[in-house]
């Protein structure tokens, strides 16, 4: 991919509105964007989140309701709800120690000043009350990290923080599951109607956003 071809592709995405839903996502490209999903940078590699692809037909359009209204869970190829861990145990920081063990074939003895730290991270996060705060934020970077991703591979996407966690959280079955729903991201192909695919992408210009220090 050249640079050019990555700035037409964010240039070409846009929040759809309105999905074609006879056209579905090729299963490689969905794979390969599940794999994104896997991939997403998050802080220390905690990775507290779960993702939740959304195929029942009648889960989605339970969804509806709980969207404002919105049809794209139900028009859309694929719709995913993004969840947040709701608390961090030290067991948690325990499994990701072994993990991290386990793909590097580093003695876990080795890893605790890691654990240390992670442990120490939770511990003031706990106290001050910042953790769903801090879950939430690793969330949102893994909803940007799949919209880039489809719009590399001239997939539509639109972002939904317009909706009910807890129903949301009701319907999925996430209620008392230690997870809960913080976003959630339909993507599939834009109708050859929807008005909002011709309307120009109003930024502010670069040198209002960006600062070179």
């Amino acid at each position: 991919m050249t640079p050019d071809t990555l700035v037409t592709a964010l240039r070409w995405r846009y929040a759809t509105k309105k999905f074609d839903p006879s056209r579905l996502i090729p299963a490689d490209a969905w794979s390969a964007l599940e794999e994104a999903l896997v991939l997403t940078p998050s802080s220390f590699g905690l990775q507290p989140w779960k993702f939740f692809v959304v195929n029942d037909p009648a889960l989605r359009a339970r969804l509806v309701p709980a969207s404002w209204n919105q049809t794209q869970p139900v028009d859309a190829s694929h719709f995913v709800v993004f969840a947040r861990r709701d608390s961090l145990p030290e067991s948690e920081i325990d499994r990701y120690v072994a993990r991290v063990a386990e793909v590097t074939g580093t003695p876990a003895a080795s890893l605790e000043g890691l654990r240390s730290m992670m442990a120490g991270f939770r511990g003031k996060a706990c106290r001050e009350g910042w953790l769903n705060a801090w879950a939430d934020r690793q969330v949102y970077i893994a909803l940007g990290t799949l919209m880039t991703g489809a719009a590399a591979l001239g997939i539509d996407t639109c972002p939904m923080e317009g909706l009910d966690p807890a129903q949301y959280d009701e319907i999925l079955g996430l209620t008392g599951s230690g997870f809960s729903t913080v976003v959630a991201c339909a993507a599939g192909y834009r109708a050859a109607d929807d008005p909002y695919a011709a309307r120009p992408k109003v930024r502010y210009p670069a040198a209002d956003v960006i600062t070179r220090l």
